[in-house]
Parts: structure tokens; sequence; C-alpha cells
């Protein structure tokens, strides 16, 4: 089934389209807030995504594809209900983000990029947060958390899986 925006995320889209000029760079302008809303209905940027953003930017699947790949932030395959992203870069492996990680995805069960078989957990590394003066630090969905140690993503995890 081909992918198309819902109600909520078509007013969504609308407002941001209001933001830009009606011409052909005001509409390529569109692209990131409409992969943003794809990706918050959809869980994830797929082929048929790709397609439908373009079709309602009025730019080509390849531009498209081509800010998907570009950007980190948007998924390209389906992740857990938690998306862990683990900032490696040089200060927060200095503050020993690197060993965080690799134990927390043991604790899981998981190689890094693996999502959990009950299906709850993705844990990645990424290169930057931007979050320097507070790391390690850690990003899960589209929330940080700072300062982080094994203890701390333990206790994290815990809660996650008791979510509804």
């Amino acid at each position: 089934m081909a992918f198309s925006f819902n109600e909520s995320s078509m007013n969504e889209f609308h407002k941001w389209g209001k933001k830009f000029p009606e011409n052909p760079e005001g509409r390529r302008s569109l692209v990131i807030p409409a992969l943003w809303i794809s990706q918050w209905q959809n869980g994830y940027i797929s082929k048929d995504v790709v397609n439908y953003v373009a079709e309602i930017t009025g730019t080509e699947p390849l531009h498209v594809w081509g800010v998907t790949t570009f950007y980190t932030m948007f998924k390209r395959e389906k992740t857990g209900k938690f998306f862990l992203q683990f900032c490696t870069n040089i200060t927060c492996t200095l503050m020993g983000a690197d060993q965080i990680f690799v134990n927390t995805c043991k604790k899981l069960g998981i190689k890094p990029g693996e999502t959990t078989s009950d299906g709850k957990f993705t844990a990645v590394e990424v290169e930057c947060l931007g979050a320097c003066g507070s790391s390690p630090t850690l990003q899960v969905n589209d929330k940080y958390y700072t300062h982080m140690t094994e203890s701390e993503v333990e206790k994290l995890i815990a809660e996650f899986r008791g979510a509804k």
C-alpha cells in the first residue's frame, strides 16, 4: 500500500507550506519538513515515502532520496520503539561512551544497529549529537540524555521496558 499523509500530518505539512514561497525553490525547501512529518507518521523513510514526498513537494524522487541519505536524522529502516543513538565522537568517547554503547548492546542481546527480538530497542552509534559539554550523550528517539553512565542507561532501559 502506498504511503500518504493522514489528516494530522497533512495539516502539519500545510503549516510548513505557508512558510515558504510558492516557487520551485520554496517547494524544494519543504522536503526536509515533509520527511520529518513522514518519519513521525511512518517511523522511517521508505521508498513509498520518498515518492510521496517528491510528489507533494514537486521535486524529483532522486532529490528527496539524496536529502534522506545525507542527513543521519532520517531512518531508512524500521527501528525499535526506542531508538538509542549513542554519540561516540571524540569527547563522548573520552568520557566512556564507546564502552557504554558496547555493553548496552551486549545487555540487550543485539549487535550494533540491530533491533531486539521484542521490537523495543535499536542501538546505533552516531557521529555527534552536539552536546560535548554534557558527554557522554545518548539520544532516545527525539530526547537527549546527558552525562550518561552504564547504570543510567540501564535505568532508562528498565523504565522503557515498562512503558506502554
